[in-house]
This record gives C-alpha cells, sequence and structure tokens, in this order.
C-alpha cells in the first residue's frame, strides 16, 4: 500500500508539472513513456534508451517516464493515461497492460490532437486505428523462436508448460500463439492460439498456462510449484523474463534442476535477455534465451514523437527493433541493440 502511495503521489506531481509549464519562450516538448509498470528491470532498459533519447535532443523533448508502481490488471496504467490526455502532454508512448482498458483510456487522444505510439505491448486489431504505429518487438516471432529452441532440446515433443503474463496483455497472447503455432505444425487463427493436446508429441499439462500477471515472485512460485508437480516434465517456457528478474529466487529453484537442464531432459528456454539473464543461462540455469531491445524501444519513441510534432510522417507500422536468440554457446555475443 505504501509503495502504490508513494508512485499515486510521484505520478500526480508530475502531471502537475506538465499542468504548470513554464512559458512559451522555453516550449519543449513533453513525451510520456508509460510502461506496463516501473518496478521491472525490463523497463528500466526502455527509461534508460527514453533518456538517452532526451540528451541528445538538447533541450526539445522531457522523456516523462510514468506508470504503476507495481504489477496489475491495467486499470491503473489506463487510468494514468487518460490523465496524460486531460492534462494534454505532447505525445504518449505506451506498453498496454491490458489492450481492452487502454483503448477505452485512449478515446480522448485523437480529440487532443495528441500522437500515441505503442511500444512492447500492442492494441488489439480492432483498436489500433487509435495509435499511429506500434514500435518494439515482433512478439509472434519471439514465440517461435522460443519453441524452436525447444525443439532443438526435444525434437520429439513431449509435455510442456507455458508461463506467461497478464491473460488480457497482447503481446503475451501473441508469444504465446507462436509457441504452439511452431510446436504444432499449424498455424491458428488468433492470439493466444490453440492449446496443445499432442499435435507433433506435444502436450500442455494441467493447470498450464500460467499467469503471472508480471508478479515475479508469484513467478517463481509457479515455476517451483509445476516442476515440483510435473517432475517429468520436458518443458518449460515462460513468455517473458518474468521468474528472472528476482535471480537469487530463481536460482533457488532452477539449480534443482541444473542436471535436466543440462542433458536436456527439461528444455528451459525463457524470454529476455537482461544482462542477468544472461548470467544466468552461462550459469547453466536455462538452456536458451530470446531476447527483446527494450532500450531501442524508448529511444525510438521519442524520436518518432518529436518528428510527428514537427510535421514529418508517422514512422512505419510495425517498426520492429529486433530480436536476438541466445544459447549458452553464444552467450558471449549474441546481445545486439542499443545500450
Amino acid at each position: 500500500m505504501l509503495r502504490f502511495l508513494l508512485t499515486t503521489a510521484i505520478a500526480a506531481g508530475a502531471l502537475m508539472a506538465i499542468a504548470g509549464g513554464s512559458g512559451a519562450a522555453d516550449k519543449k516538448y513533453t513525451f510520456a513513456l508509460v510502461p506496463k509498470n516501473t518496478n521491472n528491470p525490463f523497463f528500466d532498459q526502455a527509461l534508460a534508451g527514453c533518456k538517452k533519447a532526451e540528451k541528445e535532443l538538447n533541450g526539445a523533448v522531457e522523456c516523462l517516464y510514468i506508470g504503476p508502481g507495481e504489477h496489475g490488471g491495467g486499470d491503473e496504467e489506463a487510468q494514468i493515461v487518460a490523465d496524460l490526455i486531460t492534462k494534454k502532454v505532447d505525445g504518449i508512448a505506451v506498453s498496454p497492460a491490458n489492450a481492452a482498458a487502454m483503448a477505452a483510456a485512449l478515446q480522448g487522444a485523437a480529440p487532443a490532437k495528441i500522437p500515441v505510439l505503442t511500444w512492447d505491448s500492442d492494441l488489439l486489431a480492432k483498436d489500433k486505428a487509435l495509435r499511429l504505429a506500434y514500435v518494439g518487438t515482433h512478439n509472434y516471432e519471439i514465440g517461435v523462436n522460443l519453441a524452436k529452441l525447444a525443439q532443438q532440446i526435444k525434437p520429439k515433443g513431449g509435455t510442456i508448460c507455458i508461463q506467461s503474463g497478464g491473460a488480457a496483455a497482447a503481446n503475451h497472447n501473441e508469444r504465446m500463439q507462436g509457441i504452439r503455432d511452431t510446436l504444432s505444425g499449424t498455424k491458428s487463427a488468433e492470439a493466444p492460439g490453440e492449446r496443445l493436446t499432442g499435435q507433433n508429441g506435444w502436450k500442455e499439462v494441467d493447470g498450464c498456462p500460467l499467469y503471472t500477471d508480471d508478479d515475479f515472485a508469484r513467478a517463481v512460485q509457479q515455476m517451483e510449484d509445476t516442476l515440483n508437480k510435473y517432475p517429468n516434465l520436458d518443458a518449460f517456457i515462460p513468455t517473458g523474463g518474468f521468474p528472472q528478474f528476482l535471480p537469487d529466487a530463481y536460482t533457488n529453484v532452477a539449480s534443482k534442476y541444473k542436471d535436466k537442464i543440462a542433458s536436456g531432459a527439461l528444455a528451459l528456454v525463457v524470454a529476455d535477455t537482461l544482462p542477468v539473464q544472461i548470467d544466468l543461462m552461462k550459469k547453466g540455469l536455462s538452456a536458451g534465451q530470446v531476447g527483446q531491445r527494450p532500450f531501442e524501444m524508448g529511444y525510438k519513441a521519442m524520436y518518432f514523437l518529436k518528428d510527428i510534432k514537427d510535421g514529418k510522417a508517422a514512422p512505419a507500422d510495425p517498426t520492429y527493433t529486433g530480436l536476438d536468440v541466445c544459447t549458452p554457446k553464444t552467450a558471449d555475443t549474441c546481445v545486439g541493440g542499443g545500450s
């Protein structure tokens, strides 16, 4: 509760600063970079990119990093965005935790002439007209590449548990679809894809997929409980770095299965490639990582919003920022993107 109150106070202060302004003589664009939550090392990378752009643009842009302090269903994030629109920021780049809730919040952006980009996660197809472009990862391809790593380890298939973020998070549903489609060998009509019930030898165990709602402690507990319940599980695939974002707790669980990971008995492959995650892989605590480039997302979003405000064309929709596929053999050289 204290963290929530502090976060709310900080957000309110930032919005008051927008409303107050400092006069036309030193007018600069205020662009909001809104993550799903601010207590997340993945989004810290996007903030670093945003701040680099702010510095390079030499006073022309303010990077306002504002979002919920903790995980949640997306309602708080949607309210923050609605408040940003009311306060008339110059542009918004948002990673929707709940695509439907965010679409409702963005209804006032166009009438207020506030350009909107999505990054990391997008709106649902029916709502994409509410933003100008998506800047980030090809989320379906994350799932495809996670599945390919699992297939290399388990060519005959096996039992699998997929761990996801929020059930309403479009990006994680697209990743799950990529995993399921690749393992089954068939293209499903929409995210999150068709449940694996034996296609190509792959079957999802009861109780999965798991939903963490970006609660990292819950993610670690889910992983431990699932591996205990299914000691012969062939593959465990988180669609985000959730359990690894608490590296000590993750290590305590994954270390029990280090021999299985090394032998290929357990295909433990995880999304994201933050430095702490690569270190875990080097220690033999995962068999592969498929990463995004959040720094690039925050960096490009600021430049794109400035171009739009300056009367230039919106970026290509979508604008993909690239993927990194890492294994223990390529750990020292596999991560690209800006920093």
